[in-house]
């Protein structure tokens, strides 16, 4: 680590707002209905005017402990208390039937630690690297980039291809509201003068993943869970460790699944539990019935998935996931600019995200040992004490970030539309990709189509470099490939290539 990143480690104060975030992570992600998307939108209206180191770090805390902590729930109540942690479900809630609930969560907190321990090595590595390769991009590698990214939330983010497009073109629609940033004239303003600015930010994330958490709480009301009971037994760590090697493996599918655009915890969790499937041949309990190859699988890859996100968010602008897409959205909150110049504009900045990781993830392991066990009743707090809380904190979020009315307005009807989608399965992630990225591929596309019309060769100018065309093709098989009709040729297709 820099000696910018030592000094992070060494300054109270960073470590102090590390910690803090760890704990609200902690909490946030064991308790159903709350989600570390929701908790990183809020933070983005209470930071705003902090130092970037500061809020960084408290993010950073809640990320990495966040993404964990939904392990609790999963296995205390077989509610995962964020999507990546589904997975944990499967063979946590069944350990914890069989009085092991210790043992589960103990596992769940080790691999956890290990997967991003090893996401955030992969993204020391990888960033310098990336933002080289990045440097040679031209404005229709951006746009291609982004499109790309677009086109694979879409197709891994549901089941329905074409409900991420609509997602997707949802999303598109509304970061194109305000401005024309080259002509400077309005755009699906509908003569609404506090739309002359765009959307901001601030209030459709927390309606996105604040309000629409409240109203799909308040629409899913069910009866309290059981929490069963957590006995602690000693267990070895020599017994748990035994499958480190194969940790590494899920781990390393996690980093990459993290960083293809809006893939995530979720897609990468699965991959890695059928990957444990089919390697461990004989385990001590079947999977789906208390393997404890289940638990490192899905924890392993869903945490890796941290460091592997901000990879592409980091070097190119192009967030990873949700959580990253908000991420992204607290730089610009404070004026700083990823790409591929952005570790040499602002090394301060992405060492202080190395630093805070790095503290985040032995927070973890404290917090997962000492404190997780402990908090099994917190887990279920009456909805009608947690709503009222959630819904201040969302109004106050939205009103904070221009002190007005017309953004706790936006929020609301943002959050009443993503509870309409949820509810219809429209998913929530490709929309808000959609709207951070929008505006970075309508100035690429539109600066790219002007300098390729002053061009001698208009067509070569644009799609003449090995990057642009490789994007270009990667970008039609991804589209193609999930369209039914054309879906057979691009198979076929792949497996000549695969017999070469």
């Amino acid at each position: 680590m820099s000696e910018m990143g030592m000094l992070s480690v060494l300054d109270g104060r960073f470590v102090l707002m590390v910690l803090l975030g760890s704990v609200a992570g902690l909490f946030v992600g064991a308790i159903p209905g709350l989600s570390v998307s929701m908790a990183t939108a809020l933070l983005i209206s209470i930071t705003y005017t902090w130092e970037h180191s500061d809020a960084l770090a408290m993010i950073m805390g809640v990320y990495v402990v966040g993404v964990f902590s939904g392990a609790v729930s999963a296995i205390l109540i077989n509610i995962p208390g964020a999507p990546s942690s589904v997975v944990t479900t499967l063979d946590g809630y069944p350990m914890a039937k069989k009085g092991q609930a210790y043992k589960a969560l103990y596992t769940a907190t080790i691999y956890s630690f290990m997967g991003s321990l090893f996401g955030l090595v992969a993204l020391g590595l990888l960033a310098t690297p990336v933002s080289r390769v990045a440097l040679k991009f031209t404005k229709m590698d951006y746009f291609l980039l982004a499109l790309f990214g677009l086109a694979t939330v879409g197709s891994v983010s549901t089941k329905n291809y074409a409900k991420g497009l609509i997602s997707v073109m949802l999303g598109l629609v509304i970061s194109m509201i305000g401005l024309d940033p080259l002509m400077g004239t309005k755009r699906l303003t509908f003569g609404i003068q506090n739309l002359t600015g765009g959307i901001n930010t601030v209030p459709a994330l927390v309606g996105f993943f604040g309000f629409a958490e409240v109203l799909t709480v308040i629409y899913n009301r069910k009866q309290e869970q059981n929490v069963l009971t957590m006995e602690k037994s000693n267990i070895s760590l020599r017994e748990v460790l035994k499958h480190w090697k194969l940790s590494l493996y899920m781990s390393t599918i996690g980093m990459l699944v993290g960083a293809l655009p809006g893939a995530g915890g979720p897609v990468a969790s699965f991959i890695a539990y059928n990957e444990a499937k089919r390697l461990v041949k004989q385990p001590q309990v079947p999977f789906g019935e208390g393997a404890v190859e289940g638990i490192m699988a899905s924890e392993s890859s869903n945490n890796a998935c941290i460091g592997g996100a901000l990879i592409p968010m980091l070097t190119l602008a192009v967030p990873g996931d949700a959580v990253t897409a908000i991420i992204l959205s607290v730089f610009y909150v404070h004026g700083l600019q990823p790409g591929p110049m952005f570790l040499t504009k602002s090394p301060d900045a992405f060492y202080a995200i190395l630093a805070a990781g790095f503290i985040a993830c032995f927070a973890l392991l404290a917090l997962g040992l000492l404190v997780a066990p402990r908090i099994c009743r917190v887990i279920t707090i009456p909805k009608n004490i947690m709503i009222p809380v959630v819904t201040c904190l969302c109004v106050i979020g939205a009103f904070a970030c221009n002190n007005r009315l017309f953004d706790v307005g936006l929020m609301f009807a943002f959050g009443l539309i993503g509870f309409l989608m949820r509810r219809f399965d429209y998913p929530v992630a490709p929309l808000i990709l959609a709207m951070v990225l929008g505006k970075m591929m309508d100035s690429n596309f539109r600066q790219a189509v002007s300098l390729a019309s002053s061009a001698d060769h208009p067509f070569l100018f644009t799609f003449g470099h090995w990057t642009t065309a490789l994007l270009l093709l990667c970008t039609l098989a991804v589209i193609l490939g999930n369209i039914p009709w054309t879906r057979p040729y691009v198979e076929k297709i792949r497996g000549i290539f695969r017999r070469r």
